[in-house]
């Protein structure tokens, strides 16, 4: 019996070291990097608290999972390496799903849509471009290549300025509406800034992010041409994990399960966006 009972204490002490040894990168504590520049996704208020959607939301998936949430601020083109460096366990800064990313991290199922645009300056030519109201990238059907051959044209000689080290920036650079003069920027803030000054002609990023700024400068910016999905702007927006740590991202995709089924995407998004961006 005696030995029964020492063979039963060695095997529950195994069992909870090695949950403790599972855990300990996240169990306690969920340190989430996040860029804090590029509202309404994720920005800081004017005493430098980090807000935004995916701010709430990450506090919503940390509580699922049942752990304390951390949420820190890295600059956007520094985000991967940080992420692989340890500096903290996961990625929530408005990172799309794409395969050239998820070469280097792995990510948790989608959370939001994030449609691009293109916006000018109110009386710009290019506000008379007609194309379709969107276009998925994925899908090379007849509409898709009208609308990129008249983007090409509309865009031809003219500068358009976006975040270094986006989509956004690597849709520009792909040949899919020619040869186009592309200026890249730091922060979203920037783009904004140069946009409204004039030194761009159009800019490129995230819809919201456009009208989140024209809405709180009172600038007259206006979103032109088609929303883009799909290709090179990926499916969506999800956590970037690092690719060795699988328990984190299957509980992170859990997470993102209850907090869908239960609303609170949905609630969060409209809160921040105005309207469902929830996948």
């Amino acid at each position: 019996m005696e030995g029964f009972m020492n063979i039963f204490k060695k095997t529950i002490l195994a069992v909870l070291v090695s949950f403790l040894l599972i855990g300990s990168s996240y169990a306690d504590k969920i340190k989430i990097g996040t860029e804090g520049a590029y509202p309404p996704w994720n920005s800081k208020d004017a005493s430098g608290k980090l807000i935004g959607f995916e701010v709430e939301l990450a506090w919503t998936l940390c509580r699922y999972i049942g752990s304390q949430c951390e949420i820190v601020e890295q600059d956007w083109d520094g985000m991967i390496p940080a992420l692989i460096m340890r500096k903290f366990d996961a990625i929530m800064a408005g990172m799309s799903i794409t395969a050239e990313r998820q070469k280097a991290i792995s990510f948790s199922q989608g959370y939001a849509d994030e449609v691009a645009s293109l916006a000018v300056m109110k009386g710009s030519s290019l506000e008379g471009m007609e194309t379709s109201e969107g276009i998925n990238l994925g899908k090379k059907t007849g509409a898709v290549k009208k609308d990129l051959k008249t983007l090409t044209a509309a865009l031809a000689g003219k500068t358009v300025c976006v975040q270094t080290a986006t989509i956004h920036q690597n849709f520009l650079e792909s040949g899919d509406v020619g040869k186009v003069n592309v200026r890249t920027y730091k922060t979203q803030d920037e783009v904004n800034l140069d946009l409204a000054a004039g030194r761009c002609d159009a800019a490129l990023a995230a819809a919201v992010a456009f009208s989140d700024y024209a809405e709180k400068s009172g600038k007259p910016v206006v979103l032109v041409g088609p929303t883009f999905s799909g290709g090179a702007f990926g499916n969506g927006v999800g956590v970037g994990i690092r690719k060795d740590d699988t328990q984190l991202l299957n509980a992170f995709n859990k997470a993102i399960n209850q907090a869908r089924k239960n609303g609170d995407i949905s609630r969060i998004a409209i809160k921040w966006f105005g309207f469902d961006a929830s996948m």
